[in-house]
């Protein structure tokens, strides 16, 4: 035999044992003898909350149950955009009056008004209220 096919030879019969450790059966032997990762149970509160069936899934290619609603007409869909144009108007309405109102509230008054009463302040001898404490 030559050296050639001698290291070929050896080759092929290293690859065929070593093409088996790919499979579970070595991960399993490996994990028991302690040299792979240790399965670990997963805690009370990730068990409880998974499904205790497996949860149906639909096959790749399959296509979905037909609806049992039907679609909007172009009538019903008119209508809709219609009444959601509506509800966006009111809100850009009620949007600008929040902005304005906010803006006299930011400027903290106009001038030759009084400031804000202190609640801390003491109350008027009449008042039938006593002052904060």
């Amino acid at each position: 035999m030559t050296a050639a096919l001698r290291r070929c030879v050896l080759a092929t019969l290293l690859a065929v044992p070593l093409a088996g450790c790919s499979g579970d059966a070595v991960r399993t032997l490996a994990a028991d003898a302690g040299y792979g990762p240790r399965k670990v149970d997963a805690p009370d509160f990730v068990t409880s909350s998974r499904p205790k069936e497996t949860p149906d899934f639909m096959a790749v290619g399959v296509d979905a149950p037909r609806r049992t609603i039907r679609p909007k007409t172009a009538e019903g869909q008119r209508a809709l955009e219609s009444e959601l144009e509506g509800a966006r108007g009111r809100n850009v309405a009620r949007g600008h009056a929040a902005e304005s109102a906010g803006k006299g509230v930011g400027k903290g008054g106009s001038k030759g008004t009084a400031p804000p009463a202190d609640p801390a302040a003491k109350a008027p001898a009449g008042s039938a209220t006593p002052p904060p404490q």
